[in-house]
């Protein structure tokens, strides 16, 4: 089994700063992209950032020139750095990546969220 571990979250003024980290753990062969989504109340969840295991990124629009997805591949894990923050950013952050066991059989797992609130 894989365990996905998100931290960093937390209450930030509008223009603030906070960073995301998700760390993987368990039965890990390889990790082929690391995503992060997020889901405001009363909203569907939606892909903000994406990063291959090659390091090409990805951005959701509202977020681009704002955020920077990064990872650490030794350390399995994807971090989120949002700058210049919104109250339209106010979430719950999920990080999410397709893992492989072996090398034939990748699935996709979720972390459990973190909050992030950036007030007015």
């Amino acid at each position: 089994q894989v365990q996905l571990v998100e931290s960093g979250g937390g209450l930030v003024q509008a223009g603030g700063s906070l960073r995301l980290s998700c760390t993987a753990s368990g039965s890990i062969f390889k990790i082929n992209a690391m995503v992060w989504y997020r889901q405001a109340p009363g909203k569907q969840r939606e892909l903000v950032a994406r990063i291959t295991n090659g390091g090409t990124t990805s951005y959701a629009d509202s977020v681009k020139g704002r955020f920077t997805i990064s990872r650490d591949n030794a350390k399995n894990t994807v971090y989120l750095q949002m700058n210049s923050l919104k109250p339209e950013d106010t979430a719950v952050y999920y990080c999410n990546a397709f893992v492989y066991s072996d090398s034939y059989t990748v699935k996709p797992y979720w972390g459990q969220g973190t909050q992030v609130t950036v007030s007015s």
